[in-house]
């Protein structure tokens, strides 16, 4: 899996830390953001179906 590095505001990885761990839904910060991309795509794929914008995939 390849690795990449990101710049997060202080506030914003205590917000995404309080969600990580032992007590958290996320085992380690890289699920966490794996998990919030997918989401992103999701509802971004949303949009552009709303517009028309999506390209019909192969298996349909």
């Amino acid at each position: 899996m390849p690795k990449i590095s990101v710049e997060i505001p202080g506030e914003l990885l205590a917000d995404l830390d309080d969600h990580v761990g032992d007590d958290g839904k996320y085992v380690n910060r890289s699920d966490a953001v794996r998990a919030s991309i997918r989401k992103n795509l999701d509802f971004l794929d949303e949009i552009d179906a709303r517009h028309g914008r999506l390209e019909p995939d192969d298996d349909e």
